[in-house]
C-alpha cells in the first residue's frame, strides 16, 4: 500500500543548532534523559573507537581503514531505533551501528585487520557483512527486504550510503524496485559533503540528494545528520513505516566528513582547511553533549568517567583482537567450491608446507 499521506515535498527536519540550542519548540518526546544520555554515550564510545583504530592502523596493526568521524549521531541513532528482528546492511562506516546490534568491538578490529572473521561473527545474525563496492549495498536491502516481505514478516531493512554513492546505477535501480515493490526498506544517504576528492557541488546539480526518491516514487526528506533529535524523529518515523507495509524511504542526513577518506587519503591536498574548520563547529557530539549540559542531564564528573570507561573498553577490544591466533591457511580454500577441485587443493597442500616452514623459522625461496 503506497503512503497516500505523502505529496511529494522534500521535509527538511532539525531541532537543535550548531551549539546545542534548541531550534524553536522542542517535541514533548524530548524531555528527560532518555534516549539522549544513551545515545551520546555510544557517540563518544563511537568516536574512541575511531581514534583507537587510525592509531591502530598507523602502526601497522590495522589495514585501510574508513574513518566514520563526523557521522558518529547518524550511526548511533539509527542502530538504536532499529529493532534485532530488523535487518541492517551495511556499508564500510557503519562500525558504531554493528556495535550496537551486538558485534564485538574486538571482530571489527578483526575485521579492519583483513581478517574475514570479522565478517562472520554469530553476533551478526541476520546483519549483513559490510559492502565496500560502491552502493551494491542498495540491492543487497532489496533482496532481504523482498524476502521478508514475500514471508509477510513485518520487519525493516535498513542500509547507508554515501553521497557519491547516489550517482551510481545500483542505487537508483534500488529505490526504484523499493518502490514498485513497496518494499520495508529505509535508504539512508550520509550526505558528507565529498566523494573522496569530489565535492557534493560537483556530483550533482540536483538542490537535496533526498529528490532522487521522487523518480523512484517514494518518500524523501532531509535532516540534520548532525542533530541526535531530529535523527530520532526522521529515521525513527522510516522505520515505522517501512515495518507497517508502508513502503520505503530515503533519508538525506547532512553531515561532514571530518576525516581523510580513508587511512589512504591525504584530504589536505583537495579540501580547504576552513571548510574543515568551519565543519568542526557543527559536530555531533559537542552539540548533543551541550544539549544534555543544558538540560542537566551530563555534566564534567559524568563526562571523565564515561571517557574514562570507554578507552578501557577499547583496550580491552585491542587487547583481545591482538591475541586471537591467525586462520588456518585452509580458509582461504573454504566455501569456493562444494567439492575442493584437484588443482586447488594443489595449491592448498603448497600453502599448507609453505606457512610450516616459515613457522619453524625457515625461509621460503618460492
Amino acid at each position: 500500500m503506497h503512503d497516500i499521506s505523502y505529496q511529494g515535498e522534500i521535509r527538511f527536519t532539525r531541532y537543535l543548532d550548531a551549539e546545542g540550542n534548541p531550534v524553536g519548540h522542542m517535541p514533548d518526546w524530548g524531555c528527560g534523559d532518555s534516549p539522549w544520555v544513551d545515545y551520546y554515550q555510544q557517540m563518544v564510545l563511537a568516536r574512541q573507537f575511531d581514534t583507537k583504530a587510525i592509531s591502530l592502523q598507523r602502526t601497522g596493526q590495522l589495514g585501510t581503514y574508513a574513518s566514520l568521524l563526523g557521522a558518529e549521531a547518524l550511526d548511533v541513532v539509527s542502530a538504536k531505533l532499529m529493532q534485532a528482528e530488523d535487518v541492517l546492511v551495511p556499508y564500510y562506516r557503519n562500525h558504531a551501528m554493528q556495535m550496537i546490534r551486538g558485534m564485538p568491538i574486538s571482530q571489527l578490529f578483526l575485521y579492519w585487520g583483513g581478517d574475514e572473521r570479522g565478517s562472520a561473527a554469530a553476533e551478526m545474525r541476520r546483519d549483513l557483512p559490510n559492502a565496500v563496492p560502491i552502493a551494491t549495498q542498495c540491492l543487497h536491502a532489496c533482496g532481504v527486504a523482498t524476502a521478508l516481505k514475500l514471508r509477510g514478516q513485518h520487519q525493516a531493512v535498513l542500509t547507508m550510503i554515501g553521497d557519491g554513492g547516489t550517482s551510481k546505477g545500483d542505487f537508483l535501480e534500488a529505490i526504484n524496485v523499493a518502490g514498485a515493490w513497496q518494499l520495508p526498506v529505509v535508504f539512508i544517504i550520509n550526505n558528507n559533503q565529498w566523494a573522496i576528492s569530489v565535492p557534493r557541488s560537483k556530483q550533482c546539480i540536483a538542490p537535496t540528494l533526498a529528490q532522487k526518491a521522487l523518480g523512484a516514487g517514494i518518500r524523501g526528506e532531509q535532516v540534520d545528520g548532525n542533530d541526535a533529535v531530529a535523527l530520532h524523529e526522521v529515521i525513527g518515523q522510516a522505520l515505522e513505516r517501512a515495518r507497517a507495509g508502508k513502503g520505503p524511504t530515503l533519508v538525506e542526513a547532512l553531515s561532514y566528513r571530518l576525516s581523510d577518506h580513508t587511512t589512504a587519503d591525504d584530504a589536505t591536498r583537495y579540501r580547504p582547511s576552513e571548510e574543515l574548520k568551519e565543519a568542526w563547529k557543527r559536530e555531533p557530539v559537542a552539540r548533543l553533549r551541550n544539549w544534555l549540559h543544558q538540560q542537566g542531564l551530563w555534566d564534567e564528573a559524568r563526562e571523565q568517567a564515561w571517557q574514562a570507561e570507554t578507552r578501557q573498553l577499547i583496550e580491552t577490544a585491542v587487547e583481545a583482537y591482538q591475541a586471537m591466533p591467525p586462520q588456518s591457511v585452509d580458509e582461504l580454500y573454504n566455501n569456493l567450491y562444494a567439492e575442493c577441485p584437484p588443482g586447488l587443493a594443489e595449491q592448498r597442500e603448497q600453502t599448507r608446507l609453505k606457512q610450516a616452514r616459515m613457522q619453524q623459522g625457515g625461509q621460503d625461496h618460492e
